[in-house]
């Protein structure tokens, strides 16, 4: 895992990784183990975030994503390439939250775990790819249920500041929360292969690719998507209404209420059907318009 971080991360300087059961895990207990008092998250984010903050009785709230922005906390999370949008963040914003995490004296954990399917010329690059080696109160998480088709090894994680890890190291044990070795040795030979992880990547692409125009045609809007396995559209409508005109389809999508409210005029589409399911969607959604 160091090997991997070093080379796809450009991680330097001081840091240490733990292999984690799930990010989901991670994430929703992350503020348990810091002793977060406050936590902040993205205005249109992965609802484990919240989650986490409210298992940890911590205050909570959405922000924007300007760093300059966010009020004080003791956690804040940064999720590029985002879940749901597939917005990736550019240098200047990933330099803005490592200068919030020295300014404030918190913790920054970035969440990275589409880290490897770009679509488009946004290429998402990991928080350490600019804190200069300097790795004080920086996180990330990572998991190869995206990467390498492993969701149900509950494989995953984090990298960064060695001072935290240890001390969430320590907790985790206690709580009985170790990674079993056979998951940790699948682990050590899924990150050392880099060819299925661009196979994979070139899939989502090639969905991407297929569903597009089929959406344009139907009226919606793509925004963001530059990475991940979603796409992220509108119609300018409730998103409960364009929810229900693909299930007259056929069709099952995520309203972007589920997200934040400054998602209910989208919908999230995954990509992990197959190709022949991804074809048949287009299809159907170019024969109902």
């Amino acid at each position: 895992m160091r090997a991997w971080a070093m080379r796809n991360l450009g991680i330097t300087g001081d840091f240490d990784v733990l292999p984690t059961i799930g990010s989901k895990e991670l994430v929703a207990w992350l503020p348990t183990f810091l002793e977060a008092k406050s936590v902040i998250y993205p205005e249109i984010a992965y609802p484990t975030y919240l989650v986490g903050a409210a298992i940890a009785g911590a205050e909570h709230r959405a922000v924007g994503i300007s760093a300059a922005t966010w009020p004080k906390s003791e956690l804040a999370w940064v999720n590029s390439p985002s879940n749901p949008t597939g917005r990736v963040h550019t240098r200047d914003e990933m330099r803005a939250a490592i200068d919030y995490a020295r300014r404030e004296n918190a913790v920054v954990a970035s969440d990275e775990c589409y880290i490897s399917f770009s679509a488009g010329e946004a290429v998402p690059t990991s928080i350490f790819h600019e804190s200069d080696g300097d790795n004080r109160n920086l996180l990330a998480v990572h998991s190869l249920s995206k990467r390498s088709n492993l969701a149900g090894y509950r494989a995953a994680f984090i990298v960064g500041d060695p001072a935290l890890i240890s001390r969430i190291r320590e907790i985790r044990k206690h709580a009985g929360l170790m990674v079993p070795l056979p998951v940790q040795q699948a682990m050590t030979v899924a990150l050392q292969d880099e060819v299925h992880v661009e196979q994979q990547a070139a899939l989502y692409r090639a969905r991407r690719e297929v569903l597009r125009p089929a959406l344009l045609s139907a009226g919606f809007r793509i925004d963001e998507s530059q990475a991940g396995l979603y796409i992220w559209c509108t119609r300018n409508e409730s998103d409960w209404d364009s929810v229900r005109w693909f299930a007259e389809r056929g069709v099952l999508v995520t309203p972007g209420n589920f997200y934040g409210a400054a998602g209910s005029q989208h919908i999230r589409i995954a990509m992990t059907a197959t190709d022949t399911h991804i074809a048949s969607v287009a299809a159907r959604i170019s024969a109902g318009i």
